[in-house]
């Protein structure tokens, strides 16, 4: 994939704005267990990178997708991944599908002040009972005259305590389920019957709000539905292929950096008289990390370049994921072995650096669905024989 002057300087504006308004502040914020995600989110607006890939009549910079790879990749640097998720969800998450799919109204009411950082938003597809398994979903939506009626909970919700409203995956019919019997609603977060249970307590990803929500008799216009009713499946199957190639573009920054600091510190750290980056069994495995990372790297793009082709990119995008999955556990548990005791020390950004990345395997659809996905796509049925 060809970069441009145009892609450079949009990835040295989000580096110069991460430099600037994030990184001074992540010790305090993790400290916090939590960020200001307004002030961030519009410092972030006002720069018009959180409609990168958006249409401009509403705020976006009408750009294709290459630049929102470019901007992934550069928020992979913040060393807080609970920012970076954030933000991320806020550009590739719950957007997409509004974007894409939403009526002018809307859209000028949740998504132009979302690209300018004005409102914060959620994505609601996770449930306790259905993680991975999106199609399992029990929260849904009655209609009753002009209005849904809502009822049932999310669970994991990034932005869920700060956020102005979410993009919820809901049951919209009781028969020709569990596919096409769901829909797309944008929920105010402030309406009567939404409460946060609870701010969910993480192994990782501390300076992030993530909360469990429930809908208790919600009333929302039917107006507030993301487009057609019942194809809502069809809609976050959509957004979820930008989301997994979102985490692979943040994560190979990541996992780089996590190499970078470990060459940086096992250059200076002496052990038995000698660097410890002497010895040829931690530069090879250094070596071989750097190489995974570059042959998901050119994955990436591939993918990239045919989606912009308007192809399927979910088999390369599932494969991508399930990569940068395996080598979010893998890299810094390797690296921080060469820290030796500093590794487990917080005061360290490689004991975060590995808390953070190990939800990777985990959150946008676990390891093992990406490979039942690549399965299906290989043709292979199990259990149908041939």
């Amino acid at each position: 994939m060809l970069f441009t002057h145009e892609h450079d300087e949009l990835r040295r504006t989000t580096e110069r704005l991460i430099e600037e308004h994030v990184s001074p502040y992540l010790d305090e914020w993790e400290a916090a267990e939590i960020y200001p995600a307004h002030k961030v989110m519009k410092k972030f607006g006002e720069a018009g990178l959180l409609g990168i890939t958006k249409p401009v009549e509403y705020g976006g910079m009408g750009l294709d997708f290459s630049f929102e790879m470019v901007f992934s990749e550069a928020l992979g640097t913040i060393k807080a991944n609970g920012v970076s998720t954030s933000i991320g969800v806020q550009s590739t998450m719950c957007t997409p599908a509004l974007a894409k799919h939403g009526s002018d109204e809307l859209k000028r009411n949740f998504l132009a002040p979302s690209i300018a950082g004005d409102l914060v938003g959620c994505i609601g597809v996770s449930e306790p009972s259905a993680g991975s398994d999106v199609s399992q979903a029990k929260t849904n939506a009655r209609r009753d005259g002009d209005d849904y009626v809502i009822n049932g909970s999310k669970m994991w919700i990034t932005n869920g305590v700060q956020g102005d409203w979410i993009c919820l995956l809901c049951n919209t019919d009781t028969d020709n389920g569990p596919h096409k019997n769901k829909s797309l609603i944008v929920v105010p977060l402030d309406t009567p019957g939404v409460s946060v249970s609870r701010k969910l307590d993480k192994l990782g990803l501390r300076c992030s709000d993530t909360a469990e929500l429930f809908f208790d008799d919600v009333r929302v216009p039917v107006s507030n539905r993301i487009g057609e009713e019942n194809r809502g499946f069809i809609y976050q199957m959509e957004q979820f292929q930008e989301e997994r190639m979102f985490a692979i573009a943040r994560g190979l920054s990541s996992l780089e950096q996590a190499i970078n600091e470990t060459i940086e510190y096992t250059g200076q750290r002496m052990v038995f008289g000698k660097p410890v980056l002497a010895n040829q069994t931690v530069y090879h495995k250094l070596c071989e990390m750097q190489t995974e990372i570059e042959c998901v790297r050119a994955l990436l793009y591939t993918a990239t370049e045919k989606y912009l082709n308007g192809e399927d990119v979910t088999k390369l995008a599932s494969m991508g994921k399930y990569k940068i999955g395996r080598l979010a556990m893998m890299i810094p548990t390797e690296c921080l072995q060469f820290w030796g005791g500093q590794g487990v020390m917080n005061e360290n950004w490689i004991s975060r650096c590995l808390r953070d990345m190990r939800v990777t395997a985990i959150g946008g659809g676990a390891n093992e669905i990406m490979l039942e996905v690549i399965a299906k796509y290989m043709g292979i049925h199990p259990g149908k024989g041939e």
